[in-house]
């Protein structure tokens, strides 16, 4: 079975040059999807990794139209491969849902991914998206209550985010039997899977892909783009993203 990856980057982490560099390195390296994520101050759902380089890129001075703007030039280069805008509720809802989702489908955005934005309470998100022909991909955990997870399935979505755990992204992931057993149960329910949090190496890699349509991995490459000299270069962000997605699909 194909290992197909959703690589995550953090906009403007460590610059807009080294987003754009990340990005072209992941495709490069093999990943199947992007997730771009604009950053945020308060995440609910990001641990430390994730957290540090937005406040990073929000130190900088980072906007939303920033992101949009990397966005506009990742498409620019990266014209077919599927792009998902990852954002927390106030960046959605702060200049209107429905503007939101028109200018991401403007900006050929396949889809979005709102955590704390659930369905039935997410301020008319899920129609908005559909109006425009956006992806909206809910996020739930294997803990997922039976009658939650009836009422999300029956929303008409055709992807849908499963967080391999509860709590904050960026620990190691043990990928238990039980786990394995309810990713392969949503298969039977007509939608892709994407299965994320904690992945860091080939091996989990390997023992997800046949659960899933595609591994998302963060955490472990904004670590390692954390770790890259200050003056690197936006192509030495595109070399190291490059190797480490192909590490990952070994």
């Amino acid at each position: 079975m194909a290992k197909l990856l959703m690589t995550h980057l953090v906009a403007g982490y460590p610059s807009d040059e080294a987003s754009l560099g990340a990005a072209l390195g992941m495709v490069q390296g093999g990943a199947a999807y992007l997730e771009v994520q604009f950053p945020f101050s308060d995440p609910s759902a990001d641990g430390p990794t994730i957290q540090g380089a937005c406040q990073w890129a929000l130190d900088r001075g980072w906007k939303p139209e920033r992101g949009w703007k990397l966005i506009e030039r990742i498409r620019e280069s990266l014209p077919e491969v599927p792009l998902y805008i990852m954002a927390y509720a106030s960046l959605v809802y702060t200049p209107g849902i429905a503007s939101f989702c028109r200018r991401a489908r403007e900006h050929r955005v396949t889809g979005l991914i709102v955590p704390d934005l659930a369905y039935g309470q997410d301020e008319g998100l899920a129609e908005e998206s559909r109006k425009v022909g956006l992806d909206l991909m809910p996020v739930i955990v294997p803990s997922i209550l039976p009658q939650r997870l009836e009422h999300i399935l029956q929303g008409g979505f055709s992807n849908i985010y499963v967080a391999l755990r509860s709590g904050i992204t960026g620990t190691h992931t043990e990928l238990q039997p039980q786990v394995l057993d309810f990713l392969e149960s949503l298969k039977t329910r007509g939608v892709r899977v994407f299965g994320g949090f904690g992945i860091d190496s080939s091996s989990q890699v390997k023992l997800l892909a046949p659960h899933v349509h595609a591994i998302v991995v963060g955490s472990h490459l904004v670590r390692a783009i954390g770790q890259m000299p200050p003056d690197s270069k936006p192509e030495d962000y595109t070399e190291l993203l490059c190797a480490r997605v192909r590490s990952l699909l070994d």
